[in-house]
């Protein structure tokens, strides 16, 4: 296991294979960790296959009382390409998301981006509401508990995802440097999956896609 710092948080970046090549990244959706093992549908992936777990998440470490957002875990990612370089990314649900704005904030470094299912692709509403104040009982275990009601009712508006959309294939020399291979698919997503420059394959033909 590699330990990269963002800000006061310890990152927990794990070799799951080693390869040579660009790596494939995999981030894993709400409450989970990464695999001990390259999930199926990638076992065809051919350089080297690193999983990161997120701040709250697996064996990272939590910061104090909260405060959890998207943008938050984009940290988490611009920490690991800074270390792996290039990178394909695979995400699982909210790790899903996180790909997408990775993709858009980092075109020149993330060379395809994989949408696929998993716990968390939802988000919360589309617009601000007004929310209870709560105080969770924080016992510094992963998942952090404040990551999961944090993170699962994050803002989506469609009209933010495409502006990651549109950064992503401005700045890409793919021809779609993001693929929507989730069959579930909230307002956001199914915003994103319609916009030009977005592939709708499955995971192992997006793969080979961006191999390539």
């Amino acid at each position: 296991m590699i330990t990269l710092r963002h800000n006061r948080v310890e990152l927990a970046l794990h070799e799951i294979r080693a390869g040579a090549g660009r790596p494939l990244l995999l981030l894993h959706g709400l409450g989970e960790a990464s695999p001990d093992r390259v999930p199926s549908r990638a076992d065809t992936w051919a350089g080297p296959v690193y999983g990161l777990d997120f701040t709250g998440h697996g064996a990272s470490t939590l910061p104090i009382g909260g405060g959890y957002t998207a943008e938050i875990l984009l940290g988490d990612v611009d920490a690991a390409i800074n270390h792996l370089g290039e990178v394909t990314i695979y995400g699982r649900g909210l790790g899903g998301y996180i790909a997408l704005l990775a993709a858009g904030a980092a075109p020149d470094r993330v060379l395809g981006a994989v949408i696929a299912d998993g716990p968390g692709l939802t988000g919360g509403p589309t617009e601000p509401t007004s929310q209870a104040v709560v105080r969770l009982v924080d016992d510094r275990h992963t998942p952090d508990p404040y990551a999961l009601l944090e993170l699962g009712r994050d803002l989506r508006p469609a009209d933010y995802a495409l502006d990651f959309v549109r950064m992503a294939v401005t700045g890409s020399d793919l021809d779609e440097p993001i693929n929507v291979a989730a069959v579930f698919r909230p307002p956001w997503l199914a915003a994103v999956a319609a916009a030009p420059g977005v592939a709708g394959l499955d995971v192992p033909e997006a793969l080979a896609l961006y191999a390539g």
